[in-house]
């Protein structure tokens, strides 16, 4: 069994790997400063090394030429929570294996520490890097893709703008207001703050106040004392109170009551609260982080929030885009969701075939991710083929650009072919009757041009303006305002004239 020898002050990441090593088959020994790594090197000499670059005690490259000026043959692979060049280079120059960046994937440290231990048990000879470039050191600092939960953050340039700030702001204790539109993924933001801060320790409550009625948004916030209210059998402990050391997340903020506005502007200026019906106060530690869908200071001007409660909270702020204007994020969501949605039902689905890739891109995600991880749970769940095809998306997601020229799916389905109705309603029926059944592969509706008599005039031109039309508004991410811009007409003349390709449709 090979020994591996985790060196980290961090106690809690010293556990973690001791726990997932541990059952991958390696013995591990944990050292939590350099001094005690040094001690148990003396008398021991493990098959690996992985080392934190910043320790209370040691520097890294300090420590790094003592363990390969001992053990020269004993690979060292470098752990740090810093992507720098610099330090890619000089470490891998003093003898380190690779040089990897927190937060640790599974996949990715297991596959270093077993290329590492495959290199150190065929090699004859020390292995020398002192010739490591910086394109070298730069392969090694890989690009990474940052899990929370079910939510990734993306390697593009959106994203990475949005984990620069939650690195700079994180460590504060700065309220922070979120926007974005629903399903956007404003929570896993928050949840990121929150892991990266000094409170990750400690609780994080996220509450959804679009949910909380008038009468019990109080009640959920700061809790109550029994008998303070009727229906009040019992003391209730609040949000606030349990978060008590950690972060509250308060999403869709702006829902809240003119009354517990009030009550929070109360708990951020003062850092205390008082349960309903209560005459104590609590105080409190917690940060709070919110968001909203909406600019909160459209809405204090509207008399919907209160605008000393809004300068509050805007001590920081993060914008998270809406997926359809970040097109190159979409597939990389898509193979995420699938690969959970895969474990989730026990299916090995391998991908998405090339039309639904297509369809993916030309759709616009009204929804964003909530909308996307949804679609494909359910093109998962009824998919019977190794890669998903468009038969098995939703009816809405194959005929999108039909449906910009129409009110309702019901006004196309006499102009479309039968097997967009199949596919929402007929594909898990012969599945489950025919386990043979293959899907047939038609061409997208969506990608078809309008079909006109090609012997009139007039619908050849019609024919023309629908395919203009459609351009437009795929290159405006589907804004008629934006599109009537770009086809340089007015918005009621774009309207116009969809409601006129509408009518062709109706007398085919």
């Amino acid at each position: 069994m090979n020994k591996i020898l985790v060196i980290d002050d961090d106690v809690d990441m010293c556990l973690l790997l001791k726990r997932f090593l541990t059952k991958n088959g390696y013995e591990v020994t944990l050292a939590h400063n350099g001094k005690k790594a040094l001690e148990y090197l003396e008398q021991n000499e493990p098959n690996l090394v992985l080392c934190d670059f910043r320790l209370e005690d040691f520097d890294g490259k300090e420590l790094l030429i003592k363990i390969k000026d001992k053990y020269p043959q004993t690979p060292v692979i470098i752990v740090t929570g810093y992507s720098d060049i610099k330090v890619a280079v000089d470490v891998m120059k003093l003898g380190a294996y690779d040089y990897v960046t927190k937060p640790l994937f599974p996949d990715e440290i297991i596959l270093s520490i077993r290329k590492a231990l495959e290199k150190s048990a065929t090699s004859t000879s020390e292995v020398s890097n002192s010739s490591a470039t910086v394109e070298e050191a730069k392969k090694n600092i890989r690009t990474k893709i940052v899990t929370s939960g079910q939510y990734i953050f993306s390697d593009s340039p959106e994203f990475k703008a949005i984990l620069k700030q939650i690195d700079l702001v994180a460590p504060t204790n700065y309220s922070i207001l979120i926007y974005g539109e629903s399903g956007s993924g404003k929570e896993a933001i928050a949840q990121e703050i929150h892991k990266r801060s000094r409170r990750s320790e400690q609780p994080f409550v996220a509450i959804d106040c679009g949910a909380l009625s008038k009468e019990l948004a109080g009640s959920e916030l700061f809790g109550h004392e029994k008998g303070s209210f009727t229906g009040a059998m019992n003391q209730k402990i609040g949000s606030f109170e349990v978060a008590n050391g950690g972060t509250i997340f308060l999403d869709e903020v702006a829902n809240l009551s003119y009354d517990v506005q009030v009550a929070l502007l109360r708990v951020v200026q003062e850092r205390k609260m008082r349960r309903i019906g209560g005459n104590k106060d609590i105080e409190l530690d917690v940060r709070i982080i919110i968001a909203s869908n909406e600019r909160l200071l459209d809405a204090a001007k509207k008399g919907k929030f209160r605008e000393d409660l809004y300068h509050r909270f805007n001590e920081f702020s993060i914008e998270v885009p809406p997926l359809r204007e970040r097109r190159h994020d979409i597939m990389l969501f898509a193979r995420h969701f699938l690969k959970l949605t895969n474990e989730e039902l026990g299916k090995n689905i391998k991908g998405f075939s090339p039309e639904v890739e297509s369809i993916f891109q030309n759709y616009v995600w009204h929804g964003n991710l909530r909308e996307l991880k949804n679609v494909v749970k359910r093109a998962t769940l009824l998919c019977d083929t190794e890669y998903i095809m468009p038969t098995v998306l939703p009816f809405e997601i194959t005929n999108y650009s039909k449906l910009l020229f129409n009110e309702t799916i019901e006004d196309i389905l006499p102009v479309t072919a039968a097997y967009p109705i199949t596919a929402s309603t007929e594909v898990s029926t012969s599945i489950s009757n025919n386990n043979n059944y293959t899907p047939p592969v038609p061409e997208p509706v969506m990608n078809k041009p309008l079909v006109i008599n090609e012997h009139s005039l007039k619908g050849a031109s019609i024919d023309a303006e629908y395919e203009m039309i459609v351009e437009a508004l795929r290159k405006a991410n589907y804004n008629k305002s934006k599109a009537a811009k770009i086809l340089n007409v007015d918005r009621k003349t774009l309207y116009n004239k969809m409601k006129q390709y509408k009518q062709f449709n109706s007398d085919l």
